[in-house]
């Protein structure tokens, strides 16, 4: 890859399948074919459900259905690079194509913790408040919240391609992904990368961290509620209410939190490692979303075995 000034030439990027791996591709590609396949079938089918069942029009499923939104989002997201990586081999992305790819990326990555704070938001109300819950989580407050988790989620992506754009590239820009992610950019640049990193941090303070914080909080608050309830049955009925989402909660930050550690502290390792690490981050939960909200909800469970009983004799 040549050198390349500011403005006019920028780089194209090299994207990476496998490193180290890369006999197992075509077996790699049928993999993430499922996740895919997974992902934007069940996202969809909840989206359906949630609209045609009268029963699951109240905020805790609208919150759902943004979060099948937005997991969709993320998919559609990756699809492009990824198909062109392992299926057609076509290795090399134009700088502007990787920059939309990474602000959409990680827009649909804030958004999604913003929308996991309000589902836990709907459940310290649902459970602590409940003589209140419908007139604080009206259908404006819905929506009024839905805008600003995307209107924070936008602010906070925007700046990122152009305070990369400043930036000259002068080596060999390949990156560890298929796809176009901010921490494997930032580390291409040959300029000080010092406003970027600090701007990097600022944001995901503001938005991991605060979210996380606040969605642990809520459960504190949760707990304190549901320990007060005398009966152990209605205790654990109560509970059962927020299990879908605790585990949406750990499958969205468990992975996020291992490629954070994984791209600080592990410059030894192999680099499929940060390959797969990645992989797990931005496909598994919008894969096990779907099939976690289909298992444990009796409603959407009762509609899809309809569903698929409907052409049965």
């Amino acid at each position: 890859m040549g050198s390349s000034a500011n403005g006019t030439g920028l780089p194209p990027f090299t994207l990476t399948g496998l490193p180290g791996l890369e006999a197992s591709q075509h077996w790699m590609f049928l993999l993430l074919g499922v996740l895919y396949t997974v992902s934007i079938v069940g996202n969809s089918l909840i989206l359906f459900i949630v609209k045609e069942e009268q029963s699951l029009h109240q905020p805790m499923y609208y919150f759902l259905s943004l979060l099948s939104v937005n997991d969709l989002g993320v998919s559609l997201s990756t699809l492009p690079s990824v198909l062109a990586t392992f299926c057609f081999h076509i290795e090399q992305i134009a700088f502007d194509a990787c920059m939309t790819q990474m602000f959409f990326i990680h827009f649909f990555s804030f958004m999604e913790s913003g929308i996991l704070l309000a589902m836990s938001f709907d459940r310290y109300i649902a459970i602590c408040n409940p003589l209140r819950y419908s007139t604080i989580l009206t259908d404006t407050r819905v929506v009024q919240m839905s805008l600003f988790i995307g209107t924070r989620s936008f602010c906070v992506v925007f700046p990122l391609p152009f305070l990369l754009m400043r930036l000259p590239f002068c080596k060999a820009n390949i990156l560890s992904h298929a796809y176009c992610l901010h921490p494997d950019l930032i580390r291409l640049p040959c300029g000080d990368i010092t406003i970027n990193n600090v701007f990097g941090l600022c944001i995901v303070i503001s938005t991991f961290a605060l979210d996380s914080t606040l969605i642990f909080f809520s459960y504190i608050l949760i707990l304190r509620s549901v320990l007060a309830i005398a009966s152990q049955e209605e205790r654990l009925k109560t509970l059962n209410t927020c299990v879908s989402h605790i585990c949406a909660v750990l499958i969205f930050y468990v992975p996020m939190v291992g490629v954070s550690m994984v791209h600080r502290y592990g410059r030894y390792a192999p680099p499929y490692v940060f390959t797969l690490m990645s992989l797990v981050y931005l496909f598994v939960p919008p894969m096990l979303n779907p099939v976690i909200y289909s298992i444990k909800t009796k409603e959407i469970r009762r509609r899809l075995i309809k569903l698929f009983s409907v052409n049965k004799p």
